[in-house]
């Protein structure tokens, strides 16, 4: 029998012996590193192995109120149940599954299956719609329906085994409690979803109030003061299994509720201001034109300021709409209504966008320029029913004529041939060449120191700047259409002769500041256009003494524990400098407008021993299409202005409007019997209303009165 020698079985012992040393280094390795797993950093890996179990749920939080001067809530909340679905959890489930779930789902909101998968795109991937699509974390439950019926909630709730991945979640949308009837819808704004570029933008600046859920301010109050209203949103932390099915609630980070605005809105005299324009506005449509033609009146504003504040009390447009229909996501019918040139594009808010010659309601401004450039008093001109400057007989309204009078008259009857003839004075002195663009022109420096021509800086974005048409613009706006008018004369194609003839003269000459330029302008006609809120902020000027104050609506922000966080205070842009002798005059000639003049109908028994009232008529006359009426008032407490579009005369439209709100103010009758005012004489006008520990709104203190 074969034995191995002494040195093979040596070899064999040894390789032995390695391979039972390598065998013990793998066990001590793997007992090392199980020990170090499960003792060393055990709780570490524990707790990572219990937060993957553990979902974020963003929770928006109560967007801040809107209230008036006196505590009313125009804008609240109101709970609705919101019903998201978690994509994470979808992803796992097969095509059928999700294709089951997502007809589930649709089927209990009365909703299309398309339009849930709709919401589950991510923005920006093939498919995806704007305004529809999900912009949010891709972890984020994505919200399909934000309004639904609570029976709906809770019968998804209740049934959780057949709506994996479904999460139903209470939340705070928008309410409108319309004190007084008040909608105010251009003053307030709405909201709509975020976008994805804001999102980017508040991802960039490490902004958490911003989030993929979140609803953000688009216009009004809602957009100026969004970053103190939309609050802070918290987090709800979800306990689900590997299914993603959810086991409990593992936490909650309260999220925290937005500030609230206090505005310079009085919703009784805003209520009194909407309805009473809405019904002059009916009322014009009953009546006719010289021509037998129904007024159009297709649309209207008017403003109520704060005289020595610029603060807005009420400011009010037509056509105007429901602001609760943005509440939960507004369908393309309604959107399509908003933005309706036949429904009269009712998302204009006419009082700060909308721009209109101004008729005579601008003749004060140019008696204030005249009389602090030469003129004065003892100025008299011609009222005659027409006045020939140029090729074209420039006349009265109807022809009136009064012969011989003075600044304080032609105010009083409004006359345009006095207007026009103090418009020629200054042009023959100062400007005759119609080249110059840069000749003097006081009349013109005068609007602009009023602060016509550029936005007045309201706290609401959107607001139209209005024009100057002097110079400098007639000039511009040339240079910019001259190509397109030359081609017109050259090839007028089906281009009427009224059309042609304007071409034809406006290639030649349209850069060209005429005599007939400065005549219109001295009238408030041509050109020029401006806002009511501006009429009403130089209004303002006069009635104060020359402040030019930036209108506001924000008057003070306060956090959910009623604490103040921020008083916003009027602010001074200018100062019209007014030699007390020419404002005197101003004021004494625009009372007597409401004694004897175009207003001595609508203020008839007004009170003036108690209350002095100043006011103007306005009828401005537009190329095609009926007269745009004015009434711009004041005291020395607040402004009234009114204007309705396409509805005859400035009294004539307006008057029952002014009156109304007039009587509002101050609680006087038509008999002038005081009754209660809307704004108690005894609150200072920088009072806030009273923020109390149980959340209830009082409002302002009232000071006591002097015996």
């Amino acid at each position: 029998m074969y034995r191995p020698t002494s040195a093979a079985a040596q070899r064999s012992r040894v390789r032995l012996v390695v391979l039972q040393a390598l065998v013990l280094s793998l066990f001590a390795t793997l007992l090392v590193r199980l020990w170090y797993l499960q003792v060393a950093t055990g709780d570490d890996y524990r707790a990572k192995a219990a937060n993957q179990s553990v979902r974020e749920v963003v929770v928006q939080p109560d967007r801040g109120l809107i209230v008036d001067t006196q505590g009313r809530p125009l804008v609240a909340n109101r709970s609705s149940w919101v019903v998201s679905i978690d994509r994470t959890t979808l992803a796992r489930m097969s095509d059928d599954q999700q294709q089951l779930l997502v007809d589930r789902v649709a089927h209990a909101l009365h909703r299309k299956p398309k339009a849930i998968r709709a919401r589950l795109l991510n923005c920006g991937t093939e498919g995806a719609v704007a305004g529809t699509c999900w912009n949010g974390s891709p972890f984020q439950p994505v919200p399909v329906d934000n309004d639904v019926a609570q029976k709906t909630a809770q019968l998804i709730r209740e049934q959780a085994e057949d709506y994996p991945a479904v999460v139903v979640q209470e939340q705070a949308l928008r309410a409108y409690p319309r004190p007084f009837g008040v909608d105010a819808a251009h003053v307030l704004g709405y909201l709509s979803p975020v976008t994805e570029d804001e999102l980017t933008a508040a991802e960039k600046d490490a902004d958490l109030s911003i989030n993929g859920a979140s609803q953000v301010g688009r216009a009004g109050v809602e957009k100026q003061y969004d970053a103190y209203l939309r609050g802070m949103p918290g987090y709800q932390h979800v306990a689900v299994d590997s299914k993603g099915q959810v086991l409990g609630e593992s936490g909650v980070d309260e999220a925290r509720p937005g500030d609230t605005v206090v505005t310079s809105i009085d919703a009784k005299v805003q209520g009194v201001v909407e309805r009473e324009l809405h019904n002059a506005i009916l009322a014009a449509r009953a009546r006719t034109d010289r021509h037998g033609q129904h007024y159009k009146a297709d649309s209207g504003a008017a403003v109520v300021l704060d005289a020595h504040t610029g603060r807005v009390i009420a400011m009010a447009s037509e056509p105007t709409y429901n602001p609760a229909i943005w509440v939960g996501g507004i369908t393309q019918k309604q959107l399509s209504h908003l933005y309706s040139v036949k429904a009269g594009t009712p998302l204009l808010a006419r009082a700060m966008q909308g721009q209109f010659a101004p008729g005579s309601t601008w003749k004060p401004i140019m008696t204030v320029g005249a009389m602090t450039h030469g003129m004065g008093p003892q100025t008299r001109l011609n009222c005659s029913p027409s006045v020939q400057i140029g090729n074209r007989a420039f006349g009265n309204y109807e022809s009136e004529s009064f012969g011989m009078i003075d600044f304080r008259t032609a105010i009083t009857v409004s006359c345009n041939t006095f207007f026009y003839r103090v418009g020629l004075y200054f042009w023959q002195k100062y400007g005759s060449d119609p080249a110059n663009v840069n000749a003097k022109d006081p009349l013109v420096a005068e609007a602009k120191k009023f602060g016509f021509g550029k936005a007045t800086g309201i706290d609401i974005p959107g607001e139209a700047s209005g024009r100057i048409a002097d110079r400098h613009w007639k000039r511009a706006y040339y240079e910019s259409m001259k190509h397109y008018y030359c081609g017109l004369e050259k090839h007028p194609g089906d281009a009427s002769a009224f059309v042609r003839l304007f071409a034809r003269e406006f290639c030649a000459e349209g850069y060209a500041y005429r005599a007939g330029d400065a005549a219109n302008f001295a009238i408030g006609q041509g050109d020029t256009i401006v806002t009511p809120l501006q009429l009403a902020r130089a209004y303002a000027a006069l009635a104060n003494g020359g402040t030019l104050y930036r209108p506001t609506i924000g008057k003070a922000i306060v956090d959910p524990d009623g604490k103040l966080v921020k008083r916003i205070r009027p602010v001074a842009q200018g100062k019209v400098k007014i030699p007390r002798s020419v404002l005197d005059y101003v004021r004494s000639a625009m009372n007597n407008v409401t004694l004897a003049g175009t207003l001595a109908g609508t203020f008839a028994g007004w009170p003036q021993d108690k209350v002095m009232m100043h006011g103007k008529t306005g009828t401005a006359e537009v190329y095609g299409k009926q007269t745009t009426g004015w009434i711009g008032s004041y005291t020395k407490d607040y402004v009234v202005v009114s204007m309705i579009s396409q509805a005859g005369t400035g009294a004539g439209a307006n008057s029952t409007v002014v009156r109304k709100i007039w009587d509002t103010l101050y609680g006087f009758g038509e008999d002038g019997k005081p009754a209660k005012p809307a704004i108690p004489g005894v609150v200072e006008s920088n009072a806030l209303p009273v923020f109390s520990p149980d959340g209830a709104i009082l409002p302002p203190a009232r000071k006591e009165e002097k015996q």
